[in-house]
């Protein structure tokens, strides 16, 4: 691991404030993770509008706006899925960026994804970018993983 979520929690939660920009996120294997990592930040009421955990893949639809379809057609476990997820949790949430995490933690795979597979949604009003993980260690690993490469990615898009 690079930088400790945490510290990045902070670097985002400050180049948000910048901008006046907000964050929300939809998260199915990290279960809150990213969410209550930034609440931690002293001023997080600021940039944190809220967020879902979708971890049983109807609560993506339900809770965070993706299209059963899309679910149907490419599984809880894809791209599109974490860029659905993060476009409309940010569009349920009414925040400037949002952020959609869904993978496999493992022991298992799912789906046909071995653990530690992950795919990182992030959407701005402009754009919506995709990024794939391949996370090594068991289960707290790959969940604390895919929290720091969701704040690692923000920051940078906010840079």
């Amino acid at each position: 691991m690079g930088t400790p979520p945490e510290v990045l929690a902070v670097e985002v939660h400050r180049a948000l404030l910048s901008r006046g920009a907000t964050v929300a996120a939809a998260e199915s294997l990290t279960a809150g993770l990213f969410c209550a990592t930034l609440a931690s930040v002293p001023g997080a009421s600021a940039t944190l509008r809220g967020g879902a955990v979708v971890y049983a893949t109807d609560l993506k639809s339900t809770l965070a706006a993706v299209p059963p379809e899309l679910l149907a057609e490419h599984g809880p476990v894809s791209p599109q899925t974490a860029a659905a997820l993060a476009e409309g949790i940010r569009d349920r949430c009414g925040a400037t960026w949002g952020v959609g995490l869904t993978g496999v933690a493992g022991p298992d795979p799912v789906d046909g994804h071995g653990p530690g597979r992950v795919y990182l949604g992030i959407a701005d009003a402009s754009a919506t970018d995709v990024v794939q993980l391949d996370l090594p260690g068991d289960r707290a690993a790959v969940r604390a993983g895919s929290v720091e490469a969701a704040f690692r990615e923000l920051r940078d898009r906010l840079a």
